[in-house]
């Protein structure tokens, strides 16, 4: 969360409500730690960082599985990366894609991007700028979803527009709640 709360309020300009309330949580969140555990948070950071680099998956959303943290009750369980690489590959067609076109991605469920991540990876194995050409809305009811989605996106370069709310119920759309979506770095015009 505090990553994630971290690169979103270093892209705004205006200081305003929304950028006060995340750094607020921010900061109580980041009381709670000791400085070496701080550092800790640091360090894990540049290692997320270069573990997608080396090889783009959904690490957050293993780690929070194999953490046993997913709940049968709420029906909160990740795709394995592999079967998302799957879906990806069976569901993008290269060929079919038209010069300059400008791909749109919606993933209603997003847990920790997994889906979105493989269809960008499948799509730069293809030889295709998807830091420039996809444009992605991921949306999750729960906040840690939509924290580790954000995260990984913004990492990856990812233009993605993270939204917390029911898909449902509630669907994106323009004007939703500014408290609610987070733009990744890409989106706004920023880079990491």
């Amino acid at each position: 969360m505090t990553s994630a709360i971290a690169i979103q309020n270093s892209c705004c300009m205006i200081h305003d409500e929304c950028w006060q309330e995340r750094e607020k949580l921010y900061i109580s969140t980041m009381e709670r730690y000791t400085e070496p555990e701080r550092e800790a948070f640091a360090k894990m950071f540049v290692l997320l960082g270069d573990a997608l680099t080396e090889n783009m998956s959904d690490v957050l959303g293993e780690i929070y599985m194999e953490a046993g943290m997913g709940s049968k009750y709420t029906g909160q369980f990740f795709t394995p990366f592999h079967l998302s690489e799957l879906c990806a590959r069976m569901g993008i067609h290269p060929e079919e894609i038209q010069e300059g076109e400008r791909l749109r991605l919606h993933e209603p469920s997003s847990g920790g991007g997994g889906m979105i991540i493989a269809a960008c990876k499948v799509l730069h194995e293809a030889g295709f700028d998807f830091q420039r050409r996809l444009d992605v809305v991921a949306q999750d009811l729960d906040w840690k979803g939509v924290y580790m989605t954000y995260l990984q996106l913004s990492l990856i370069g990812c233009r993605a527009i993270v939204v917390q709310g029911d898909t449902l119920c509630d669907p994106y759309r323009r004007g939703y709640p500014k408290g609610r979506t987070m733009r990744t770095p890409a989106m706004m015009g920023a880079l990491l």
